[in-house]
């Protein structure tokens, strides 16, 4: 049913929740994972130093899928979540996309539970596979 689920990680507690709900699914479905971080084209770090905390991210991540069995595809990309994820989706083949409801652990306080970050919002409105958010 889902050969390929794509999860997009950004090593906050959020996408590691998110990561285990891949595992687990990959795991009922024989699927693999497609990891994918977005390196911020526009942070204040150096490339080398987003990079690095990248390929760390997407490392953790298919540390905890090969020790699940599930083979693990990681894919670092420089772009926007916000702008890009759609073709993120279409370019890893996804059949499933899991992804977080929050883009960072450091959430403002006023958000509610019903509340969810932009990316989902727009993951949810563009995307042509289905989308499981995780709270």
């Amino acid at each position: 049913m889902f050969d390929i689920i794509t999860v997009p990680v950004d090593g906050s507690k959020y996408s590691d929740k998110a990561v285990d709900y891949a595992i687990a699914i990959a795991k009922k479905f024989n699927s693999k994972i497609a990891a994918v971080h977005v390196l911020n084209e526009f942070s204040s770090n150096t490339f080398f130093d987003e990079e690095d905390m990248g390929n760390e991210i997407l490392g953790k991540v298919t540390e905890k899928s090969n020790e699940a069995g599930i083979d693990v595809t990681e894919h670092l990309i420089t772009g926007s979540p916000l702008r890009d994820m759609k073709m993120i989706i279409k370019k890893t083949c996804a059949d499933l996309v899991i992804l977080h409801v929050f883009g960072s652990d450091l959430i403002d306080e006023n958000l509610n539970e019903n509340q969810i970050g932009s990316v989902s919002e727009r993951v949810i409105r563009t995307s042509n596979v289905p989308v499981l958010i995780v709270k």
